[in-house]
């Protein structure tokens, strides 16, 4: 077989499981499906939120990357040991039960990682950590919330600066890529959360903060293939920013990098 006519690298994406009219679907958002076929050269595989019928050790072995998607629900309290939620807040249990083994089993087979939004809260509570269930509700911090009732470009828009960790490993892709934070230390980006870290997990580096002090980025400390997570969204038209495109390539390089040093049995 040819170079050029090798299978793209395989990334999975978990679901979330979503009622559409009388039954729960499988659902995945199209903006991260393309993100990873476009920005990151990558075939996208929607995981389904099967919980404990997946082996997460047999799943990742058929993976070259794995992208964990933001999602309007939150992490469920007990998993981290937080107070019960406040009533009407949104649980996907059955995608806490896939995703959670699913982040640690890829991080010990150096299955690349990029987690976005839940994503990022995700791996902190996988690894150990805790979170903020109402950030805009803590003395002193932003409201990091968008604005639902306002058209979807107006909520996705850059609104504040995250400083980045000097020496990073985020900010070393975003000077590799050529992104507008490169040499800077600082970048703009959107926000749309109220879902936050608390308790840094053990493990989870720091690399980008927002002015109030909230955990906007970090990576697993040592890892052996990139291990990358943030709190905005880079997938929101990645191709309109050199931050985002920087960031997807870079994963992509990694998952091809991982697909080029192994033959691995494919579904």
């Amino acid at each position: 077989m040819s170079a050029a006519s090798k299978p793209l690298p395989l990334v999975g994406i978990p679901a979330c499981i979503r009622p559409l009219g009388h039954h729960p679907f499988h659902i995945a958002g199209d903006k991260y499906i393309r993100a990873v076929s476009d920005g990151a050269g990558a075939l996208p595989m929607v995981i389904p939120a099967l919980g404990g019928s997946l082996d997460p050790e047999e799943l990742v072995a058929r993976l070259d990357g794995l992208l964990v998607t933001g999602s309007p629900s939150n992490v469920e309290p007990a998993r981290y040991g937080g107070p019960a939620s406040v009533a009407g807040t949104l649980h996907d249990p059955e995608r806490d039960a896939t995703t959670l083994p699913l982040i640690r089993a890829a991080i010990a087979a150096a299955v690349p990682v990029l987690a976005i939004c839940r994503g990022i809260q995700e791996l902190n509570v996988a690894l150990g950590g805790t979170l903020h269930q109402r950030v805009q509700e803590l003395p002193g911090r932003l409201d990091h919330r968008a604005d639902d009732s306002r058209p979807v470009e107006e909520q996705y828009a850059k609104v504040h600066p995250v400083r980045l960790t000097p020496g990073g490993v985020l900010a070393g892709i975003l000077d590799d890529g050529a992104g507008n934070g490169a040499g800077t230390g600082e970048i703009r980006v959107n926000s749309i959360h109220a879902q936050a870290i608390d308790r840094l997990a053990d493990g989870l580096s720091i690399e980008a903060v927002a002015p109030d002090g909230i955990i906007e980025a970090v990576s697993v400390t040592g890892a052996a293939a990139f291990a990358l997570a943030v709190q905005w969204h880079p997938e929101w038209r990645f191709r309109e920013c050199p931050d985002s495109t920087a960031l997807f390539r870079a994963f992509g390089a990694a998952c091809a990098n991982r697909a080029r040093r192994a033959e691995r049995p494919r579904a």
